[in-house]
């Protein structure tokens, strides 16, 4: 007897905990000034006070973009003394932002 295809692909989603953490992911990405951050930290790691400045954005208004992005295991801060300098988490954050610029660059 064959099998209900519609039972074959529940199965073979993610379980809900997993779909639900992927939609939060993706919210991440949703936000132009967290995206601002994450292209500037593709480019090179950097300062708060650097990405502000490059931004045109308040200190503090970039500190709590980044707490965000750092709670999404999306950017990671190191302390240089008395400053932290940000970058990327790891390189799957630069294909996701890669993949996503050529979905919306697509014609």
């Amino acid at each position: 007897m064959a099998k209900d295809p519609k039972q074959t692909i529940r199965n073979m989603l993610p379980e809900d905990d997993v779909i639900y953490s992927l939609a939060e992911l993706f919210k991440m990405f949703g936000d132009p000034t967290r995206a601002k951050i994450l292209q500037c930290l593709q480019i090179r790691d950097l300062y708060v006070g650097e990405l502000a400045d490059i931004l045109e954005m308040s200190i503090s208004a970039v500190s709590h973009q980044l707490r965000v992005l750092r709670s999404a295991k999306l950017v990671k801060g190191t302390k240089e003394g008395k400053e932290v300098k940000y970058s990327l988490d790891d390189d799957h954050v630069t294909k996701i932002l890669k993949y996503g610029l050529m979905h919306v660059n697509e014609k």
